[in-house]
């Protein structure tokens, strides 16, 4: 049992195969997106998920590619400053731990160019059906030949589409967290130099930050409000609703909602999470998002991603070719980690958890000794 097909690009799947890769497997990463995803916000790296990162080799190149603020601003609806910290601020907790924030499109090429000689990737195309036997599963693709895998894995996601077509209609499984955010880059406008700013009035608020040498901004507009229904194609449409949403607040976010038309890094969601019973049927199992989403709400997404990624393949390494009993151990190991993690979100609405919940969380979970490298692999 040696051919694994990951759907999704981003982080969990890239790591993935690294892993499996190095383990002895042949993967194949197909992703959506013509190329490897830009734009988004800030992610977090905490924890566990930095040995993880190590036991990668990409634990320098995540520390050169941080974030460098300074600290953070807290205004009212007029723009005074309420509050100020050096200390830490609200994406990325102390600025003097060892976690490290950076962008999520760097981690993502990152990933890909430490995998990309060692393992395929389709782009441009997506999973459409999957048909499991006793021998294999076979994969149907939107655009490629359909191909058969000894095991699938999704990795694609809060709305993945391997865990619609493998466990059903995503409402079953995603818990609305009462938030939605819309995230997208633009010029540095305000001139910050390495500092975040965050702005809040009634159910809305906004956080901003310096990125590239403080060149730009990467801006965060949310709101409170029930679920709705949100049609990922109508970018247009999701603009005017953000527009609507913060038609008369004051400060700088005209400004901010004005740079949101022409920007081509829109992205909008809203902040839910995902809680199944459980993360595999037959020869099909998640990973990351796309069965244990903690929301950005929590932080612990990426961290939750590079950490389910190498359990998995810990486990798939360790089973003897039984992909259940390994599917069975991943579940076991991961889920305490997930649920403490998941907590995170919800301890304190509208504001971060506390840092002992976060420390607690981060750590909640022991690594294997190194994964293996199978005899006459070198070390890459």
């Amino acid at each position: 049992m040696k051919t694994v097909l990951i759907s999704g690009a981003c982080v969990a799947g890239p790591a993935l195969a690294y892993w499996l890769h190095r383990g002895g497997f042949t993967p194949t990463v197909v992703e959506r997106a013509p190329a490897p995803r830009t734009g988004g916000q800030a992610v977090d790296i905490r924890g566990v998920a930095l040995e993880v990162a190590e036991r990668m080799g990409i634990g320098a190149r995540v520390r050169e590619a941080r974030t460098r603020m300074r600290g953070m601003s807290v205004l009212d609806r007029d723009g005074n400053e309420l509050f100020r910290s050096t200390e830490a601020t609200f994406s990325s907790g102390r600025l003097d731990g060892d976690d490290v924030e950076l962008l999520r499109e760097d981690l993502t090429l990152l990933l890909h160019e430490r995998t990309r000689h060692d393992v395929e990737y389709v782009f441009d195309d997506s999973v459409t059906s999957l048909q499991e036997d006793e021998d294999g599963v076979r994969v149907t693709f939107e655009r490629g030949p359909a191909r058969t895998f000894d095991l699938v894995v999704g990795a694609d996601g809060l709305h993945s589409n391997v865990r619609r077509l493998a466990f059903g209609a995503e409402e079953r499984f995603l818990h609305h967290l009462g938030t939605y955010l819309a995230i997208y880059g633009t010029d540095n406008f305000l001139g910050l130099e390495d500092w975040q700013i965050w702005f809040r009035e009634g159910d809305a608020g906004c956080g901003l930050y310096p990125v590239r040498g403080n060149t730009e901004l990467r801006i965060t507009l949310g709101f409170g409000a029930e679920p709705f229904a949100i049609d990922h194609r109508d970018a247009e449409g999701l603009r005017r609703l953000v527009a609507e949403r913060f038609e008369g607040l004051g400060w700088e976010v005209p400004a901010m909602i004005e740079r949101m038309w022409p920007a081509s890094d829109f992205y909008f969601d809203a902040m839910a999470q995902v809680r199944m019973e459980r993360w595999s049927a037959g020869r099909v199992v998640l990973l990351g998002d796309a069965g244990y989403c903690a929301s950005p709400l929590s932080g612990q997404g990426t961290s939750l991603a590079l950490v389910g990624a190498y359990v998995l393949a810990a486990e798939l390494g360790s089973a003897a070719g039984d992909h259940r009993a390994a599917f069975a151990r991943y579940e076991e190991r991961m889920r305490p980690f997930v649920e403490l993690n998941q907590a995170l979100a919800l301890e304190n609405p509208g504001g971060p958890a506390a840092e002992e919940s976060i420390d607690r969380a981060k750590n909640a979970i022991t690594l294997d000794d190194p994964l293996p490298l199978p005899v006459g692999q070198a070390a890459g």
